[in-house]
């Protein structure tokens, strides 16, 4: 019985020394002095400058140059209709025929008061009539010549302009009303854009200024424009103030109605170009931020403003200088003045 007792006194003391050491062994993998970690690897370029072209670019919608609504000044009978939408027009093209019926009786009334200036003119000329009459039948006549043209070009609609018809409202033989127009013809030769700019750009905008044009129905050509009005005042509401841009359209391809793309070169900025790969977005805001190497190669996290982006790469207008060297890749394992190997 006491070598029984002995025996589990002796287990007993060798299985809380195993328990022991385990423990120890534990304690010594979890905080003992391992393999040091190794330095992420990154690469880097250095920041070069270069001429960086000023761009901005306004959207807007192409206009006519200029657009006419075909009207009567009264009312009455459509007596002919001359022409369709989607055809073109040239400046005096008879476009449609009213009833003439009041053109006709001032026609006669006109007829009538030049006969009878011409006998009065004779009767004047020999002291028989009183200078008066005479006037009063001058006058009278004047009268009558103006409301015959009026009648006249309200009776036999013509284009204003060289354009296109966009619009027809009535058919032959329908009561004009007054309510819309006969006709809308809109000149597409040229066609306008009004483009909002900022008013820090008020300075640089001159008349003649060429801008590219854009739009989505052609969507790898460039069409030229130009500066043909400067607003002369400035939005106190948007700080911006309105430019009417003129593109020629030869070929009368842009249209009224399409969105396009204005864009203009204010010149250049000597800045420096990274890839956009180097660019770190800080999540939750808009700030943007690069790692630059340092002499200890460690890498300091650095705000930079950017500027406009040419493909894959970003203008940086200040943040960092000519020299730095930038990291572009293996940014996932960096923060501030972590130690990196450089590939």
């Amino acid at each position: 019985m006491k070598y029984l007792k002995l025996s589990i006194i002796a287990l007993a003391a060798a299985v809380m020394m195993t328990a022991c050491g385990e423990k120890e062994t534990k304690t010594n993998t979890t905080t003992g002095q391992g393999a040091p970690k190794a330095a992420p690897v990154v690469s880097v370029i250095t920041a070069q400058a270069e001429d960086v072209d000023i761009t901005n670019t306004f959207t807007a919608n192409i206009e006519p140059f200029a657009t006419n609504n075909i009207v009567s000044q009264t009312a009455g009978r459509i007596v002919s209709i001359r022409t369709e939408v989607g055809q073109k027009v040239r400046k005096g093209q008879l476009l449609a025929t009213m009833d003439d019926v009041n053109l006709a009786k001032t026609r006669m009334q006109y007829v009538n008061d030049s006969t009878e200036l011409a006998r009065l003119t004779e009767l004047y000329n020999i002291g028989a009539v009183a200078q008066a009459d005479y006037d009063m039948a001058k006058l009278a006549l004047n009268i009558t010549k103006k409301t015959y043209y009026n009648l006249a070009e309200n009776t036999y609609l013509r284009s204003p302009i060289n354009g296109v018809v966009t619009a027809r409202n009535y058919d032959r033989g329908d009561m004009y009303s007054m309510t819309q127009p006969i006709f809308v013809v809109e000149q597409i030769q040229p066609v306008k854009m009004l483009v909002n700019v900022s008013e820090s750009l008020f300075t640089q905008v001159n008349p003649g200024m060429e801008f590219d044009i854009t739009v989505d129905a052609y969507p790898n050509e460039v069409f030229k424009g130009k500066v043909n009005l400067l607003y002369p005042t400035v939005s106190a509401t948007t700080h911006t103030f309105p430019v009417e841009v003129v593109c020629q359209n030869a070929d009368e391809r842009l249209r009224p109605g399409m969105f396009a793309r204005v864009t203009a070169n204010f010149g250049t900025n000597h800045h420096i170009v990274i890839p956009d790969v180097a660019v770190v977005k800080q999540q939750g805001s808009g700030e943007h931020f690069v790692y630059v190497l340092q002499p200890d190669n460690t890498v300091k996290y650095t705000l930079v403003e950017l500027g406009v982006r040419m493909g894959n790469r970003y203008e940086i207008v200040s943040g960092i200088n000519e020299g730095d060297r930038i990291v572009t890749e293996g940014q996932v394992r960096l923060k501030d003045g972590v130690s990196v190997t450089v590939k």
